[in-house]
């Protein structure tokens, strides 16, 4: 269902209550510049207990800043009380808020793009910040003076970075000036979790490259990665270069890692726990790794590797992005022959990698048993063995890789 109509029955309801409502936010923006977006945030007059007093379905989530969840037509929408922030000590929250206008709730906002309203009922706009001037010049603007804006909420910094690149708008000069002023601050008042949050972000849309250089420039990515300080941004913007080139679902720490080319897999994953990162995402990376180091081996030993070493590689889920990550690096001459070689290999071992896949292999240890071998270590052994002979001799038969396993030094005789 669109969202737009349900939140309209949101704002409805609440003038029907006797208060003030508007579409708020990201939402009005990108209407404006005619993006679709159903991410519709709402911003009333009515308090918190007002607004759950008047829909049966609503679900707490940052009460204390007069923000609820209301579930309407089986979506969830963000309704906020309007409201002025007071006495910000962390660099990220405020200790207090007040009820406020809606134009003092426009004021505390990040910037002008992000700080108009829309009412839906009378289909009108409410910008009190210039916003709608500042779309058309296509510029990030800060919201009053950036340094308070920025002082007030560290994470801004990048966000505006991250306005900048998805829509392609130059920082204002004030604004720009602002963030090398503050970089230094923003660890360790903003979490490494919502960092991360903003890389992701970023990486959505097109150009996450530049947003990274930029970063580099406006002195951010040196203070998240300390190891980057004396990186010239020629030497960033050359290690990004290739995540122009990647797919478009490529996980956001494969492009981060292009910050880091030569480091180590264990450096790789002490930069993940750094990020805390998921367990996924730490495979990604140790498959990537394992990955490139296989596949930038020369011609000559690549040819001295057995088939089923390649069918391990084809068979992670990973392999696909990883081997399009790897072309990227490539001259593009040189992109499509590579994929073309690894698709004609991956058919050839199709059925070797689809039963690595599935985890069912020629040899399973019930054979072992029957065949007289003891539980224990040994059919581990003979079972990695066993698989080997079926993918590198294109085996099928259980008896037929068994007879040849009993040749091998691994058998007990």
């Amino acid at each position: 269902m669109p969202a737009r109509p349900a939140a309209t029955r949101v704002v409805r309801k609440l003038i029907e209550g006797g208060h003030i409502a508007y579409f708020a936010g990201g939402w009005v923006r990108d209407f404006l510049m005619r993006k679709p977006s159903d991410d519709i945030d709402i911003a009333t007059s009515a308090s918190v207990a007002e607004i759950q007093t008047l829909f049966p379905k609503t679900i707490p989530v940052g009460v204390a800043f007069g923000i609820v969840i209301v579930v309407q037509d089986g979506l969830h929408f963000e309704v906020a009380t309007f409201r002025k922030e007071r006495g910000y000590v962390d660099g990220r929250r405020p200790t207090s808020i007040e009820s406020a206008t809606p134009e003092e709730d426009a004021e505390r906002r990040d910037f002008t793009i992000n700080g108009m309203f829309y009412d839906p009922i009378k289909e009108e706009l409410l910008d009190f910040v210039g916003g709608v001037e500042d779309i058309q010049r296509g510029v990030i603007r800060a919201i009053g003076d950036p340094n308070e804006r920025f002082a007030e909420d560290r994470l801004r910094m990048m966000r505006a970075v991250r306005y900048s690149t998805r829509f392609d708008f130059p920082i204002e000069e004030g604004t720009l000036q602002a963030i090398v002023q503050h970089s230094s601050n923003l660890l360790p008042a903003v979490a490494m979790e919502r960092v991360w949050q903003e890389f992701k972000k970023m990486s959505q849309f097109a150009h996450f490259d530049k947003g990274l250089v930029s970063l580099h420039y406006l002195k951010l990515l040196p203070t998240i990665f300390p190891s980057l300080r004396d990186v010239p941004a020629n030497e960033i913007e050359k290690r990004v270069a290739p995540i122009e080139h990647f797919p478009k679902n490529v996980p956001t720490i494969a492009e981060l890692l292009e910050l880091f080319p030569d480091q180590t897999l264990e450096q790789h994953l002490e930069l993940c726990d750094y990020l805390k990162l998921s367990n996924q995402e730490r495979e990604i990376v140790s498959y990537l790794h394992h990955a490139k180091t296989l596949l930038n081996m020369s011609k000559s030993w690549q040819q001295k590797l057995e088939k089923i070493e390649w069918a391990e590689l084809y068979a992670s889920p990973f392999a696909d992005l990883s081997l399009q990550i790897i072309a990227a690096h490539l001259p593009a001459n040189e992109r499509a022959p590579f994929l073309e070689e690894h698709a004609g290999r991956i058919k050839l071992l199709g059925h070797a990698i689809e039963r690595l896949r599935a985890r069912t292999p020629v040899v399973r240890a019930d054979d072992l048993l029957r065949a007289g071998i003891p539980a224990g270590k040994q059919i581990g052994l003979l079972l990695k063995e066993a698989e080997r002979i079926a993918v590198n001799e294109n085996l099928e038969e259980t008896e037929t890789v068994l007879k040849m396993l009993k040749k091998t030094s691994l058998w007990p005789k």
